[in-house]
């Protein structure tokens, strides 16, 4: 009896040893040279903290949520896209996203005048190839209400400009440019149209470039009305020239912050890392059309 006694205790003390850790302690495991190893896992990065920080945050302007998105010249370089390798419109921030590395992507938004198809009108240079001659003519629609301007730029420079003062007086073709309307903004006042809080309210989306030459884009996560969204350009943002993007559809990709907004749309806005960006291309010798 006392030798069952014996074995049974010997048995408790062995599977003792095989029990957890005291919660709150590493488990250490054995190595071959007897030596023990902490073996509590590191904490691994999660997809986002792999892309490195957001150039987006949130923030809220008269009680209406906003996303404050930054181009910085010093760390961006800016582009447009619209159709892939099909020829065929990427048609949503999602199937643009499955044909590119995250890695290399700040931000997307959508941004300029398209048709039914989904592909660009207006104003559209990609890569420094013009694709659609600016449009100054007259029309329905917000695209139409006077003046629209053009988004554009080259390298680490951009800026947003009235229709006609960029047919007037921009001569060099930019590396790229989408046109839309209206302008938010006009040289600091608001559009002669819009109102400083008008009934249209709806999810928008616009841009404007600062004296510092950063690139301020912004998306609206509640309906907001024109007029709300010009005066935050002008008296948070500090810009003169802000560009109405769109509305309704507006859409917004951010890797590193997990966001991914679904919706059709047509052109779109790539800002990508500058040391990911693909280098300019040479100046040409003789400078090209609008």
């Amino acid at each position: 009896m006392k030798q069952a006694l014996l074995i049974a205790a010997a048995a408790m003390l062995g599977l003792s040893g095989c029990s957890d850790s005291p919660a709150g302690k590493p488990v250490t495991r054995a190595e071959l040279d007897g030596s023990g190893v902490d073996a509590a896992p590191e904490p691994s990065a999660s997809p986002t903290q792999a892309l490195g920080p957001s150039a987006c945050e949130s923030v809220t302007f008269e009680d209406v949520p906003l996303t404050h998105c930054i181009a910085d010249p010093a760390q961006h370089r800016i582009g447009m896209v619209n159709l892939g390798p099909d020829k065929q419109p990427f048609a949503s921030l999602a199937k643009f996203a499955a044909s590119v590395d995250p890695a290399t992507i700040a931000f997307a938004m959508n941004g300029g005048m398209y048709g039914d198809d989904l592909k660009a009108l207006g104003y559209y240079v990609e890569k420094g190839e013009r694709l659609k001659e600016l449009d100054r003519g007259d029309g329905t629609g917000n695209f139409y209400m006077k003046p629209n301007g053009v988004f554009f730029g080259s390298g680490g420079t951009w800026r947003v400009m009235g229709s006609n003062t960029f047919f007037n007086t921009v001569g060099d073709r930019p590396e790229f440019g989408t046109q839309s309307g209206p302008l938010l903004l006009d040289g600091g006042k608001l559009h002669p149209e819009i109102q400083d809080d008008g009934p249209s309210k709806a999810i928008r989306n616009a841009v404007g470039v600062d004296a510092s030459g950063k690139a301020h884009f912004v998306i609206s996560d509640a309906p907001v009305s024109f007029g709300q969204l010009a005066r935050y350009y002008r008296d948070v943002l500090k810009v003169s020239n802000a560009l109405y993007l769109d509305g309704a559809v507006s859409s917004l990709w951010d890797p590193a912050g997990g966001r991914q907004d679904g919706g059709r749309v047509g052109p779109i806005i790539v800002v990508t890392r500058r040391a990911a960006a693909q280098p300019a291309k040479e100046t040409a010798t003789e400078a090209p059309e609008q």
